[in-house]
């Protein structure tokens, strides 16, 4: 049975959300503030979190900086705004996911369910690509540029990791959200296109082996 954080300071919404979640199969532990939600994962361990941004005490973005040092559960972020800053902001603490209120119960529990898919795959593959001073090793789950390591979200990676297994295969926005994220209706291609900003930052003056396709989505494609 996998156990779930929800941290809301809206009683209604843990309240449905739980509900749901119990149906499910899941134990749900709750949290009505930031302050709390830290505590609990600090004290115990949860295989996935659901934070909303705007709870007093402490903010849910506060609260998933703080909660990913000592956790690697997946974090969905719940907001009423659905603004890009706030999308990017969340994905650079590393958050798995972001869901915009109102939301529908079932849609948020194919998420959890998702997340939960992905962070049972076990990375046994043993793949590492060179590119000059570029070395992506999907194994390790390491990428080092000129000597350096990468920081990047863990979404980032699993975005550059499948980009390099499908090296010169144009992959459309639809597909990266069906392999990447685990779901295609549920997706939107913003969320491709914004993860693809962060992760060509994050490549520096590699960046340019991530390609374009107007109309499409992208590819990774090996410079010559």
């Amino acid at each position: 049975m996998a156990k779930i954080l929800i941290a809301d300071d809206e009683d209604k919404i843990r309240e449905v959300v739980r509900e749901y979640a119990e149906f499910e199969g899941f134990e749900v532990v709750e949290a009505k503030d930031g302050m709390e939600a830290v505590e609990k994962a600090q004290s115990n361990t949860f295989d996935a979190i659901v934070l909303d941004i705007m709870m007093p005490r402490l903010d849910g973005f506060s609260a998933c900086k703080k909660i990913k040092e000592v956790s690697d559960a997946p974090v969905i972020m719940l907001s009423a705004r659905g603004e890009e800053y706030d999308k990017l902001f969340g994905f650079e603490l590393g958050i798995d996911d972001y869901v915009v209120k109102p939301f529908s119960p079932k849609e948020l529990m194919a998420r959890i369910r998702v997340a939960l898919k992905r962070g049972q795959k076990s990375q046994n593959r043993s793949d590492i690509f060179r590119y000059e001073g570029l070395v992506i090793n999907v194994t390790a789950r390491e990428v080092v540029i000129d000597g350096v390591k990468a920081q990047m979200t863990p979404k980032e990676y699993d975005l550059l990791f499948y980009l390099v297994r499908n090296i010169n295969i144009a992959l459309s926005r639809e597909k990266l959200l069906e392999e990447v994220w685990g779901y295609d209706f549920y997706g939107d291609d913003r969320t491709v296109d914004t993860h693809i900003k962060m992760l060509r930052n994050s490549l520096g003056k590699y960046r340019n082996l991530i390609v374009t396709l107007r109309g499409m989505g992208y590819k990774f494609e090996k410079g010559n």
